[in-house]
């Protein structure tokens, strides 16, 4: 056994890769030590930087989460206003001043539907551009008591979305910087502001009665978070409970205002806040049953979209540390100001008309659901009748396309209305072109027969173009370019390039 260690030690290839081996170790100690070096360095630099605190420079103790404690010294006007809001809120402040002020909202709603506003309790969680935009819709429109919970403060960065903050509020708490700017509109109104994260163990607190479990439950809570863990947990504990919830879905990277709409969360689509969130509830056993507001704008070359973090941020140590909280996201989403500000009123709009019970559709993309079955159950059809003519038995035959597939390749890759005729009832989806080498089932596992069909082989047609089209191209072998003019042909052309682009975002 020694001679055969001695053997190996004195060969040439095994003492190269040892000497190859040591200097590996050798040179990645060095670069760690000396990122480690370097990172102590920076720190007691740092450290050095700092002043001690005397009576020049002082310096007070910040919150559980980053905040200013105390607010900064008010202005006179600030003073002034908070003065007027106090006796406001406490019924020193004329009647007939608010009936003035909320007199269009009253009008439209009507008198009984105006007091059930007036008299309504609201929650919003996330006082970002959504929230803080939805807030100061409620507020305005005539709701009277509302609890804001935020964790964060304002940013420079995010002055570019946010409803009422200024230059003076950066570093503020959201909760106190939007409510002292909406006391200067909307004096009367009581608030309980909330500077800390939502979390399910404080959930009972958190969403539970007005004025500390003395006064009424809340008659809407508004999910704002751009967190996915916390949404979901809020909106879990919401549904859990019988909570009325609405919830905001992504408007980062959005641009179109015409693509926002208000449905169920399983009948929202293109949206990849949305989708992960419904995934991710669906994991806890909540299917449907929440409101959301979500756009259907698709992802695409030359849109603003979540770039990765840099390489170099990587090598900087770990990158959980760039986020202001664990589990937050440390990366920068792209947002026009603009699409925040449609998100919080479209979700302020929904709180109202539901409050008020004022006439108003819910949940349009649900209304499809049975036309989206019927053309799934005419897909199966389809393929059952191709396989027999192909002399396959389809016995059993399952195609590999689902009830959310047929809504995503018949609302946003043919908008909806039929490649011939344009037409948007009596929808269908069919194979294009006749497959090259014939219809085939697929059939490598014991008693499981598949069809082969992709979702990028299909259009949509009404069901009497898809019959004509199964005679004549599927069946009757001829080219699509044979029965159908150039223009149908090439928009065909142009919705497949396309949905190739966008795929990859889905």
């Amino acid at each position: 056994m020694s001679s055969w260690f001695e053997r190996q030690l004195s060969s040439h290839q095994v003492q190269l890769a040892a000497t190859a081996l040591v200097s590996g170790i050798t040179v990645a100690g060095l670069i760690y030590g000396g990122q480690a070096i370097r990172r102590r360095v920076a720190v007691e630099q740092l450290k050095a930087s700092i002043p001690s605190l005397d009576d020049e420079h002082q310096a007070q103790r910040l919150t559980d989460f980053g905040a200013a404690s105390p607010l900064p010294s008010a202005t006179r006007e600030e003073e002034r206003v908070a003065a007027l809001a106090c006796r406001a809120q406490q019924g020193d402040y004329d009647d007939a001043l608010i009936e003035e002020q909320l007199t269009r909202t009253a009008t439209f709603l009507t008198p009984p539907r105006f007091q059930q506003l007036q008299s309504s309790f609201v929650v919003v969680v996330g006082l970002g551009g959504v929230g803080s935009h939805c807030t100061a819709a409620l507020v305005r429109s005539g709701v009277s008591h509302i609890r804001l919970i935020d964790f964060d403060q304002v940013t420079l960065s995010s002055l570019n979305r946010h409803a009422v903050a200024t230059l003076a509020d950066v570093g503020t708490p959201k909760v106190q910087c939007v409510r002292k700017r909406l006391e200067a509109v909307v004096p009367w109104v009581r608030w309980e502001c909330l500077n800390e994260v939502w979390r399910e163990d404080k959930g009972e607190r958190l969403l539970g009665r007005w004025d500390h479990g003395k006064g009424r439950e809340p008659d809407y809570v508004v999910d704002a978070i751009d967190n996915i863990d916390s949404k979901v947990e809020l909106l879990k504990y919401c549904h859990e409970r019988g909570i009325k919830v609405v919830s905001s879905m992504g408007a980062g990277c959005k641009s179109d205002p015409t693509r926002i709409f208000v449905g169920d969360i399983s009948a929202s689509i293109e949206d990849p806040l949305s989708r992960i969130t419904r995934r991710k509830l669906k994991l806890v056993g909540v299917h449907e049953g929440i409101p959301v507001v979500y756009s259907t704008e698709k992802p695409g070359p030359g849109k603003a979209q979540l770039l990765p973090l840099p390489e170099e941020e990587f090598l900087k140590g770990s990158v959980n540390e760039l986020s202001v909280l664990p589990d937050f996201r440390a990366r920068i989403l792209p947002v026009l100001g603009t699409m925040p500000a449609m998100f919080g009123y479209a979700v302020a709009n929904f709180v109202i008309l539901e409050i008020t019970g004022y006439p108003h559709e819910f949940g349009a993309g649900k209304g499809r659901e049975k036309m989206y079955d019927s053309i799934l159950s005419g897909l199966q059809g389809l393929e059952e009748r191709l396989a027999r003519e192909a002399g396959q038995d389809p016995l059993g035959l399952k195609i590999p396309v689902t009830k959310d597939d047929i809504g995503y390749i018949v609302e946003e890759v043919f908008r909806g209305k039929s490649v011939v005729s344009g037409l948007p009832t009596r929808l269908a989806l069919t194979r294009w072109r006749r497959p090259k080498g014939g219809f085939r089932i697929d059939q490598r596992w014991d008693g499981q027969k598949s069809s082969t069909v992709q979702l990028e082989e299909l259009v949509c047609m009404t069901k009497e173009e898809a019959a004509t089209h199964e005679k004549e191209v599927l069946k009757g072998g001829k080219p699509p370019e044979v029965i159908y003019d150039v223009d149908v042909v090439q928009l065909v052309g142009r919705r497949g390039q396309e949905e190739e682009q966008y795929r990859r975002h889905r």
